[in-house]
């Protein structure tokens, strides 16, 4: 079967391939075999190719953070699946035609969900809601601020504010991307970070209860989003993009009592019940048929054209997630 394996560090569409692997076999007591029908590439899974995120310790390995399929076979002891149940995998190593895993590793997703939208569920949604519900006590009428935007976190923390009551700002590069984002309910999208606070202030009001910035960026982009926090305000980074640690000032912090943190998923997926993972995505899965959540799909690729697949994800000018599907 065919596999993609991250072979060395580097820029990511010279260092994977695409590789003739033994199938898996049948599951051992406990374990479920699931045939992956699509798996999205994320921005993380370029960090880690480029040794800059946290991955596999040896080298050449199977990668894929996120993967979803239908479950093919059930191991002695397995309780809640079935053959033919659709689920997403918890694994990180799903960009390959089969896996096969622990049962506590893969979530049953509805049968009616589609599978694309399954393949995306895993990372990005989950995160765009908890850094919306647990960091920050919002109301009706508060203001979220944050950039890289348009990206699959910023297409949900959008959607989720608007269907909270809440108000949203975007950050973003591109003037292509403001009527985009306001038509998925963005109140307010700026392009640039030049003087950002005062453009924000602009639009938004002098009074904005502006209490929640979310950070992809890192760098100077984090103190940027800070300047435009209302006193008390609290600051979420998530990502690496820029490379750089989050600068924030010590006025923003004494004087304007302002408080940074740091996601990672992957940590709350450590300490979070079964229970509590499964409410979870099962709540994401029923936002996404709903139609309260969407995300636009520019490309799937099969396995055999990864190369190609992540060159086009590395692309700054996208308009939709690239996927896999084995």
């Amino acid at each position: 079967m065919q596999q993609i394996q991250l072979l060395k560090t580097g820029q990511p569409d010279q260092v994977c391939a695409c590789i003739e692997v033994q199938d898996p076999g049948p599951p051992s007591e406990g374990q479920v075999v699931v045939a992956i029908e699509a798996a999205a590439i994320n921005p993380a899974d370029l960090l880690i190719m480029e040794g800059r995120y946290p991955g596999p310790t040896e080298l050449p390995a199977a990668i894929g953070i996120e993967g979803a399929g239908v479950v093919l076979e059930i191991g002695g002891g397995v309780t809640g699946l079935t053959p033919g149940d659709k689920v997403i995998s918890l694994g990180r190593s799903n960009w390959s035609e089969k896996v096969r895993l622990d049962a506590g590793q893969v979530v049953k997703v509805p049968n009616e969900i589609d599978i694309r939208h399954a393949a995306m569920l895993k990372a990005n949604p989950p995160s765009a809601m908890l850094m919306l519900r647990d960091y920050v006590d919002m109301e009706p009428g508060d203001w979220v601020i944050q950039n890289a935007a348009n990206s699959a976190v910023g297409r949900h923390v959008i959607r989720l504010a608007r269907d909270r009551g809440l108000r949203s700002i975007g950050v973003v590069r591109r003037e292509t991307l403001v009527a985009e984002l306001k038509a998925i309910g963005a109140d307010v999208v700026v392009v640039g970070e030049d003087r950002l606070a005062e453009r924000v202030r602009a639009e938004a009001g002098i009074e904005a209860r502006i209490r929640l910035a979310i950070d992809a960026i890192g760098g100077k982009s984090c103190e940027n989003l800070a300047d435009c926090l209302s006193d008390g305000g609290t600051l979420v980074n998530y990502g690496f993009l820029s490379g750089e640690p989050c600068s924030i000032t010590p006025h923003q912090l004494i004087i304007h009592g302002l408080s940074l943190h740091g996601f990672w998923l992957v940590g709350f997926m450590r300490e979070a019940s079964r229970g509590e993972i499964e409410a979870l995505y099962g709540e994401m899965a029923e936002l996404f048929m709903n139609g309260t959540l969407d995300v636009p799909i520019e490309a799937s690729y099969g396995l055999a054209d990864i190369s190609e697949a992540l060159a086009h994800a590395m692309r700054q000018e996208r308009s939709g997630k690239i996927l896999l599907s084995p």
